[in-house]
């Protein structure tokens, strides 16, 4: 085992079989996904973790399209970000580095919620 700041890379040079949230990470995305659900926006979620990305799809209804979906794709960090938004259509709402910046339309439209 080789440790590098806080990451323990148990087999050093092998590259992982998918991509993962960290703790940090899925606890800021769950605490979103529990404050839409309170709001009475989202319903369920769903989350998939592949070889390339890992995502997090939060659904209004039960067995639709998801209203919302976070992804992570570490192979873009360099580039444009390894966060990305999508709608609910598919397209692209936001890119970026850090994931507060990226969710942050999703918690406006929540703030938007609580007031009417």
């Amino acid at each position: 085992m080789q440790f590098f700041g806080d990451t323990i890379v148990a087999f050093p040079g092998r590259q992982p079989l998918q991509v993962g949230f960290t703790r940090e990470e899925l606890g800021r995305i769950l605490d979103l996904y529990g404050r839409m659900v309170a709001a009475g926006q989202w319903r369920d979620y769903a989350m998939d973790f592949a070889k390339d990305a890992a995502s997090f799809a939060a659904f209004r209804r039960t067995a639709e399209r998801p209203q919302a979906r976070i992804e992570k794709r570490p192979a873009l960090r360099g580039k444009q970000g390894m966060w990305t938004l999508f709608g609910e259509h598919g397209q692209i709402l936001k890119r970026g580095h850090e994931l507060a910046g990226v969710m942050a339309p999703v918690e406006r439209r929540l703030l938007k919620a609580v007031d009417d």
